[in-house]
C-alpha cells in the first residue's frame, strides 16, 4: 500500500510538473532567422503562401521586389525585382498565377518561372486586397490619398478572365484590411482615414453601415471571425485590438497590443489571434467569442509589423527590415 501511495504521489508530481511546464510555454518559439542581407531598410507589406510548393512570398515594398522562401529548408530561393512599391498578393495554385498589386496594377507571373505573363490596370494607390475564391473575385482597395482623389475605390477584379469588372465606391482617402463573408454578400473594411469600419453590400456593390471604433484610430488589419460573429481591428491610436459584432457593429472587448500594428492573422482552431506590430507580435486567446486573453508578447524586431500564420506548418513568419548594422530577415517561430 505505501509503495502504491509513493507511486500515485510521484505520478501528481510528475503531472502537475507537466500542466505547469505546459501553462508556462510560450505561443511562440523562434526556430531559425532566413537573412535577406541584399536588402535596403524600409518596409515589407504581405505575405502569401504556397503550401503544395513549400514558399512564401514576401512583397518587399521599399526594395520594389518580392522575395520567394522555401519553408523546408527556410532560406531564400528567388527574388522578383522590379516591382514599383508590390503591397498584397494573391497565389492561384490550379492555375499556377502569382498576383501582385504593385503600381497601380495587378501583375499575374507564371509562378512556375516566375515570368510576367499578364498586367491587369487598376486605379492608381491599388494596396490591399481580399479574395472571394466562390466566385473568383479579387477586391483590391486602390484610388484615395495615394492617388490623390477624394474617395476610394475597390476594383473588382474577376481572376478567371483577369478583368476588371467593377468599382465599390467608399467615402474615404484610406481603405486598409478588408474581410469577405463566405455566407453572406458583405465585406467589411477599415475606414482608416474616419476610424469607422465600412460593412459593403459586394452584390450591390455599396457600403451599407458604417461602424465607429469609438477612441480607436489608425485602424489597419481586419479579421472577420465568421464562426462567431465577429470582426478583429487592431489600430495604432491608441495600440488597441478591438472586438466587433459582426452583425451590429457593437464593440464586445478592447484590448491594449503593441505600437504600429500592422497585421494579424486568425487561428481558429487554436482560438488565437497573432498581432503584428513594431519590436512584437502580441498573440491573444479567444475564450469564447465575448471574451478574450493576452497571452504573450513575443520579440520580434524594428518595424517587424509583417507577418503570416500557416496553421498547417505550425509557423507564424515575420517579416523584419533592415535597421542599422542588422540585416533584414524573416523570423521562423513555432507556435506552441
Amino acid at each position: 500500500m505505501k509503495r502504491f501511495l509513493a507511486s500515485l504521489v510521484a505520478a501528481m508530481i510528475v503531472f502537475i510538473a507537466a500542466v505547469a511546464s505546459a501553462q508556462s510555454k510560450p505561443p511562440l518559439r523562434l526556430v531559425q532567422t532566413i537573412p535577406l542581407p541584399d536588402l535596403k531598410e524600409g518596409d515589407f507589406d504581405h505575405f502569401t503562401v504556397d503550401l503544395a510548393g513549400n514558399r512564401l512570398f514576401l512583397t518587399a515594398e521599399a526594395n520594389n521586389a518580392v522575395e520567394v522562401l522555401d519553408t523546408r529548408d527556410n532560406k531564400l530561393i528567388h527574388t522578383i525585382p522590379d516591382l514599383e512599391e508590390p503591397h498584397s498578393m494573391l497565389f492561384l495554385p490550379s492555375a499556377k498565377q502569382l498576383w501582385v498589386i504593385a503600381g497601380g496594377a495587378a501583375k499575374i507571373f507564371n509562378s512556375d518561372t516566375y515570368a510576367l505573363t499578364e498586367t491587369v490596370k487598376l486605379t492608381e494607390g491599388a494596396d490591399s486586397s481580399a479574395y472571394d475564391p466562390a466566385k473568383h473575385l479579387l477586391y483590391v482597395a486602390a484610388g484615395g490619398s495615394d492617388a490623390k482623389m477624394a474617395y476610394s475605390l475597390i476594383n473588382i477584379v474577376d481572376t478567371n478572365t483577369r478583368k476588371k469588372v467593377g468599382d465599390i465606391k467608399v467615402d474615404s482617402t484610406n481603405i486598409e484590411g478588408m474581410g469577405i463573408e463566405k455566407n453572406g454578400p458583405r465585406i467589411f473594411a477599415n475606414v482608416r482615414d474616419k476610424s469607422l469600419v465600412g460593412v459593403i453590400d459586394r452584390e450591390k456593390k455599396t457600403v451599407i453601415s458604417t461602424w465607429p471604433l469609438g477612441e480607436l484610430h489608425g485602424n489597419t488589419p481586419l479579421i472577420f471571425d465568421e464562426a462567431n460573429r465577429r470582426v478583429f481591428v487592431a489600430g495604432r491610436k491608441p495600440p488597441a485590438l478591438a472586438i466587433l459584432d459582426s452583425e451590429s457593429g457593437k464593440i464586445i472587448a478592447t484590448l491594449p497590443t503593441a505600437e504600429m500594428t500592422d497585421d494579424m492573422a486568425f487561428d481558429p482552431a487554436g482560438k488565437r489571434i497573432y498581432v503584428a506590430c513594431n519590436d512584437f507580435a502580441v498573440v491573444y486567446e479567444q475564450k469564447d467569442a465575448d471574451h478574450y486573453v493576452e497571452l504573450a508578447r513575443a520579440p520580434t524586431g524594428f518595424r517587424a509589423k509583417t507577418a503570416i500564420f500557416v496553421p498547417q506548418l505550425k509557423r507564424y513568419y515575420v517579416a523584419a527590415p533592415r535597421h542599422g548594422t542588422d540585416p533584414a530577415g524573416v523570423k521562423v517561430y513555432e507556435v506552441q
